[in-house]
């Protein structure tokens, strides 16, 4: 929305003038292609195998607004980066059908301002006085390795293409949805095509997850050394201290970070992160630095406050994570989606018929689900450029499917006692405890990618001692 009060409401033609002369050529030379571009194209012809004959069409996506005039950071549509390589604003990757059954693919691509019109300084939104230098179209055809069009004339291109049967994602960019006639149903089958593409890592996604990975070990480090910080203030000391670390190494973080406190713990997606760290209390701190590329991790460590757990929060802890090994230990190449699931719930289930909280048999506590009042949600998902990666995917594809070497998918039990739940005996209240990884199948069985963070309770405290140097107390 244009604000109605600017002090400068005209451009005199002299300053129109002076603005534009005395500027250096600033195209770029020689640049060579993203370094993701010929797994891109890989991608792109697995996408064509399977729409032969049809009009591909995937935006980036478009600005959003946040509040008046200010917008959020743009982060493009995850199927649009998997094709292509590209972040950028207004992008559009085009999949021309040729007489062969394959594709040809081109983009378009918000072009440099112009120094002649004045578009490079007026107007605050795209010119690159304001926002900074894009690249331009010649320097796109480089890097992406397909003709690059400008997106400005996307609608009236598209509409002179010969007939054919097309389709859009939408939900992305309605000015490139009104600029063609597609179905909705047929739409949606290519939004699940692009999810089921990316439910195997090739080799450099898998890169770029060991660097998401490594990344998010040092932020939790990060974390633990400002403790005593956040117990002189709230847990958004630690939501900024993670958030720093994640700008330095990567892009942002890839979802909001859980930095959740005491009873805070107990809530699955507690992202306000406003309330005091005690000690003697339980810290849950759920984040992932999402890389440069737009990969993202997903861990989840529980911690002592104080440094050391209480026999009651140990007893907790060691159950959730008997409960994750177990899980992990069933993520293998063939073994069912979910098989590691399944391992998981059924401890838990077990430990908490030990306990006395839910009546057994367990196996009866299990088939009728009735763990999932203390364990909530399942115990992972797959992971890529999205936290949720795949999440259009078919079941027969996912959930209902056997494991395969490159994918990548957590493995996060928990166990979350909530503060006023009188089912449970009141010293186990406002207990919430989870630990997450982040686990790669290989062709002949796994590997933790976030393994360098300690998970053994004895572990997480030797650990935090060697950080914290002394024990927090009250």
């Amino acid at each position: 929305m244009a604000r109605k009060n600017s002090l400068y409401p005209s451009v005199p033609d002299e300053l129109a003038a002076l603005m534009r002369k005395d500027w250096a050529d600033t195209e770029l030379h020689g640049i060579g292609p993203v370094e993701q571009a010929p797994y891109a194209a890989a991608r792109r012809a697995a996408l064509s195998a399977r729409f032969p004959g049809e009009r591909l069409l995937i935006p980036a996506g478009r600005l959003k607004v946040r509040s008046n005039d200010s917008d959020y950071p743009f982060r493009p549509y995850s199927g649009y980066v998997h094709l292509t390589g590209d972040q950028g604003v207004d992008g559009l990757l085009v999949l021309e059908p040729t007489t062969d059954g394959g594709h040809d693919a081109h983009c378009f691509q918000l072009p440099r301002s112009s120094r002649e019109d004045g578009s490079f300084w007026l107007g605050a939104a795209e010119a690159e006085l304001w926002v900074g230098r894009r690249y331009s179209l010649t320097e796109q055809e480089a890097r992406l390795g397909m003709p690059a069009h400008d997106v400005r004339e996307a609608a009236a291109e598209l509409a002179a293409l010969p007939e054919a049967p097309t389709r859009i994602v939408r939900g992305h960019d309605s000015r490139l949805e009104a600029a063609v006639t597609t179905d909705a149903e047929r739409d949606a089958e290519l939004e699940e095509a692009l999810s089921e593409l990316r439910l195997v890592k090739d080799a450099w996604e898998i890169g770029e997850m060991r660097k998401a990975c490594d990344a998010t070990t040092k932020g939790f480090t990060d974390v633990v050394k400002e403790l005593a910080h956040a117990v002189a203030t709230s847990e958004r000391w630690l939501e900024g201290t993670f958030f720093r670390r994640a700008r330095v190494e990567g892009n942002d973080v890839g979802y909001g970070s859980i930095c959740a406190a005491g009873e805070h713990a107990t809530i699955m997606h507690w992202v306000r992160n406003d309330g005091q760290v005690r000690p003697g209390e339980l810290l849950l701190l759920d984040a992932g630095v999402e890389t440069r590329t737009l990969y993202t991790a997903d861990v989840t460590r529980t911690l002592p406050v104080s440094g050391t757990f209480t026999p009651l929060q140990r007893k907790i802890y060691d159950a959730v994570y008997d409960s994750q090994q177990a899980g992990i230990d069933a993520v293998r190449p063939g073994a069912d989606y979910r098989d590691f699931h399944e391992a998981s719930q059924r401890l838990l289930a077990e430990r908490l018929v030990e306990w006395g909280i839910l009546e057994g048999p367990a196996e009866r506590v299990y088939e009728l689900s009735l763990q999932r009042r203390f364990t909530m949600a399942g115990t992972g998902h797959m992971l890529g450029l999205d936290v949720h990666d795949c999440a259009q995917a078919r079941n027969e594809t996912y959930v209902d499917t056997a494991l395969a070497p490159g994918m990548v998918l957590t493995v996060e039990p928990g166990l979350y006692f909530q503060a006023d739940d009188l089912s449970v005996p009141a010293e186990y209240r406002g207990i919430g405890v989870r630990i997450e990884d982040d686990i790669l199948v290989t062709e002949d069985g796994n590997e933790n990618l976030s393994g360098a963070l300690p998970r053994r309770s004895e572990e997480v405290e030797a650990w935090m001692a060697g950080l914290l140097g002394t024990p927090i107390t009250p």
